[in-house]
């Protein structure tokens, strides 16, 4: 492809801090500690701890919370399968809701319907790194006593209402992946914004045991406590997203320059009804992670993939709804009408962005946009 659809952006201290981590190879180096600090003092999380994917990180989530067999969590249906996996691991039922036409979020007006007496959490995952109505979710958790997992996996860097997404609910979940804005191959963290959980998620991400309060001190010996797994990453990982936290407001502010130019070029084809772009309400604070363009039809949709194709520009579509897949119809069950999910999973078309594509390749995606439609 003459415009690939992501290309991963290199600081350029990456190296230089693997090489220094060579010193201390396993998890909770020096670099980790560094990243644990730098995430704690950005999010004003309780505790936040790395580990070596997101998908890890809400596994981790759904042992704190002591997940059985039989409960339910609620979330959307449009989302990566890691955000059920993690549950029916524990044996859950994921509970998918119908998504927001304005922001392809969870509709928060969805959930009330969906709890039952076996409802344990609601997961708000805020796609493309916009936030879910976090007010009105955390409000109904309050009110039916459920716990709030967040998948922010594409949310680093993004706010609601000021906040860091990832540090409203009781646990949070980030993503570091090759695709994602901040990056670290594979990696992730998991956000614990609940204190109760704090001494628990150490040792659940110790394999079960206090092995973290060993080292610092707190006990004369390490044994297993509880079932829990590996699930932190080795230092080479935090060594190179450490380095990546570090240009990360930069590494935003480039985004967000190529979203919004974006987001200009494109007005002219929604005000004539070809398309509708990206919704940000006021109160969101986004990071820019996807830019997308919502077409009529799944017709629509595939002709101009076809014509990007074509013309050496990668674009792509996103999620096959989970409740349509194998394992979503065998391990879930659906509340409610899921009409947005079904339509804006089959019009919904994501554009070439990362750091480094320039105003002309930008333009070139833009004016063969535009010829498709003239």
């Amino acid at each position: 492809m003459t415009i690939p659809f992501n290309k991963p952006y290199l600081t350029g201290k990456e190296t230089e801090y693997i090489t220094q981590a060579y010193a201390h190879l396993s998890g909770d180096g020096v670099f980790t500690k560094r990243c644990h600090l730098w995430l704690e003092t950005q999010t004003q999380a309780h505790k936040v701890l790395l580990t070596h994917s997101c998908t890890a990180a809400l596994e981790m989530a759904a042992l704190l919370l002591d997940i059985q067999q039989g409960d339910e969590v609620i979330m959307p249906a449009y989302t990566f399968v890691s955000t059920a996996n993690a549950f029916v691991l524990r044996g859950a039922v994921p509970v998918f809701i119908d998504i927001r036409p304005d922001t392809l979020n969870m509709d928060e007006n969805q959930i009330i319907a969906a709890i039952t007496p076996k409802t344990k959490a609601i997961v708000p995952v805020h796609y493309a790194g916009v936030a879910c109505e976090m007010d009105a979710i955390l409000a109904i958790a309050k009110t039916y006593n459920l716990a709030v997992i967040e998948d922010a996996a594409q949310g680093f860097l993004s706010k609601y209402k000021g906040r860091a997404l990832g540090s409203l609910g009781d646990l949070g979940a980030y993503s570091f992946h090759e695709t994602k804005n901040i990056i670290a191959g594979e990696a992730g963290a998991l956000l614990v914004n609940n204190p109760k959980f704090a001494a628990n998620a150490e040792v659940i991400r110790e394999k079960g045991t206090n092995r973290s309060q060993f080292f610092r001190g707190e006990v004369d010996k390490y044994t297993w406590q509880q079932v829990g797994s590996s699930f932190l990453p080795n230092d080479l990982t935090a060594a190179f997203l450490y380095a990546q936290l570090e240009q990360s407001s930069l590494i935003t502010t480039q985004r967000m320059s190529i979203w919004q130019r974006y987001h200009r070029k494109f007005f002219p084809l929604e005000e004539a009804g070809y398309l509708k772009r990206p919704v940000i309400p006021e109160e969101c604070e986004h990071n820019a992670h996807i830019y997308y363009l919502v077409l009529k039809d799944a017709q629509a949709r595939h002709e101009l993939l076809a014509y990007l194709k074509q013309r050496g520009i990668q674009a792509a579509f996103h999620y096959i709804p989970l409740h349509t897949s194998p394992a979503g119809m065998r391990y879930g069950r659906v509340s409610g009408e899921l009409d947005n999910t079904e339509r804006l999973a089959e019009c919904m078309l994501r554009l070439p962005l990362w750091v480094g594509l320039t105003r002309e390749m930008q333009s070139e995606v833009v004016q063969a946009i535009e010829t498709f439609f003239e």
